[in-house]
């Protein structure tokens, strides 16, 4: 295990790498113990483009947990980091070292699990994060059908996220547009030091959201 010391605007958050965590079954590296350049950046876009006081978020994904932990020290009330069964003790491991217990819950949640009490025990919320999803189209399905019923009808979560460009990037998004009905958009990356090439912010919209605003404005 790795321990590392980030600056986060005026903040520092610690956390610890899970070095040789292994998949039970294939017994490949658990990559997602890691701490990745897109939760990098999604962190310190969050610092200088969002208020989190009061403000409830959910990160999707959560790895190493390095952007939910930052919205709970820019202000959110709650923070809930969810990510597979085996990530979870590196996720609790980083909320203790953090401090962060009274803010912040760590949970299983598996994208496109039909276990609804999965679901409707993490409540309602004002945000959603993530960052590094967009990986696997095949992992599309699970995630929309998830962020669907996350950000619910009655309750205008918003959507952010960070990814490095890759191949199949353009991939995932487009399974996100034209099968699951999500509005996807690219925004300009501003940050102190400038938003590497390699790497896109996305604001996502759910298309139960985007009837809502139509029957809004009719």
């Amino acid at each position: 295990m790795s321990t590392r010391e980030i600056e986060i605007g005026s903040n520092s958050i610690i956390i610890q790498e899970l070095d040789n965590l292994c998949d039970s079954v294939t017994g490949r590296p658990l990559t997602g113990a890691w701490l990745w350049d897109s939760a990098l950046i999604l962190a310190q876009f969050m610092s200088t483009h969002f208020d989190f006081q009061n403000k409830s978020v959910l990160e999707l994904g959560a790895g190493a947990g390095l952007p939910g932990l930052t919205a709970a020290r820019l202000g959110a009330t709650r923070v809930v980091l969810t990510d597979v069964k085996p990530l979870l003790p590196g996720l609790i491991n980083n909320v203790e070292a953090n401090g962060l217990g009274d803010r912040v819950e760590v949970r299983e949640l598996v994208w496109g699990s039909d276990d609804l009490s999965q679901l409707s025990e993490l409540g309602e919320f004002d945000m959603v994060i993530m960052s590094d999803v967009f990986y696997d189209p095949e992992e599309m399905v699970g995630l929309g059908k998830t962020l669907k019923r996350v950000c619910g009808t009655g309750r205008h979560t918003v959507v952010w996220a960070v990814s490095e460009v890759r191949t199949r990037t353009g991939d995932c998004l487009h399974e996100l547009i034209m099968s699951q009905g999500f509005r996807v958009i690219e925004l300009t990356c501003q940050l102190g030091g400038g938003c590497p090439e390699a790497f896109a912010v996305y604001e996502l919209t759910p298309p139960m959201h985007e009837e809502n605003f139509h029957v809004a404005n009719t």
